[in-house]
């Protein structure tokens, strides 16, 4: 195993620790490392989403099991997750890596903003409404395919705001993200045999894919418990102050 695996398994370990606590962050941190790595848009979405798969599963499995998730608020969220998904792959993979880029890097840097807004701001609870779940999903969806990461950020945020409960709205997004992550995943691979997309040089980065995934299965079981005792505004800070700062980098670097 190389260096790349041991740095992203600790990457991967970070971020879904942070995920599975606040509902957000996992995508967001992992595709930012990968571009700060030299991976192009498609390919870092591709190996995050490949990796959600396994841990999203398993952070899913934990929430169920501490009775974090609401069913029918996780079939609302995960139908238009999926839906969301499939679409923003199409689009990722129908435009030039290096054209894209500059908006990649702006997205996350903007999800950066959002979780720093929410640390600063916190919840004020409204009345929650049922009739978003679908559209937020499908929102929700798109800019994750995208970006390779935004789910939390979008879903996990709106949810809060609107009311709903923090335990069920971090749990049941993380839960629907297992859904989402699937659905991108195989849109990926689709495209990758009809020949829509080239995986420009995604075979370079197996180990850091890896080690986003085993990194990440390993601190799944434990980010359930965690949603129950850990400070979740400090996490926000941290996470918000990382995602941002990492994303303003990339942003001088494409600029020199």
């Amino acid at each position: 195993m190389g260096p790349d695996f041991w740095l992203f398994a600790g990457v991967g370990f970070a971020a879904q620790l942070v995920d599975g606590a606040l509902g957000m962050a996992y995508g967001v941190v992992s595709t930012t490392v990968l571009l700060a790595s030299g991976v192009t848009p498609a390919a870092a979405s591709a190996s995050v989403h490949a990796a959600k798969v396994f841990t999203g599963a398993a952070s899913a499995a934990s929430h169920v099991a501490h009775r974090n998730v609401d069913g029918r608020l996780l079939l609302l969220l995960s139908a238009g997750g999926v839906a969301g998904g499939v679409a923003g792959t199409y689009l990722l993979t129908s435009v030039d890596g290096a054209k894209i880029k500059p908006y990649v890097v702006a997205w996350l840097g903007l999800m950066g903003l959002v979780i720093l807004y929410r640390a600063w701001k916190g919840v004020r609870p409204r009345p929650f409404s049922w009739k978003s779940p679908a559209p937020l999903g499908l929102a929700g969806g798109f800019f994750d395919a995208v970006g390779g990461g935004g789910w939390g950020p979008v879903v996990t945020s709106t949810l809060l705001g609107s009311g709903a409960d923090p335990r069920k709205a971090i749990g049941t997004t993380n839960a629907a993200e297992a859904f989402v992550a699937a659905a991108v995943s195989a849109a990926f691979l689709s495209a990758l045999v009809t020949g829509h997309w080239k995986t420009e040089g995604l075979d370079e980065h197996l180990w850091s894919v890896l080690g986003l995934i085993c990194g990440g299965l390993v601190a799944a079981p434990v980010a359930g418990w965690m949603t129950k005792v850990l400070p979740l505004r400090l996490l926000t800070w941290i996470v918000g102050l990382v995602v941002t700062g990492l994303a303003a980098w990339q942003a001088v670097l494409l600029v020199l």
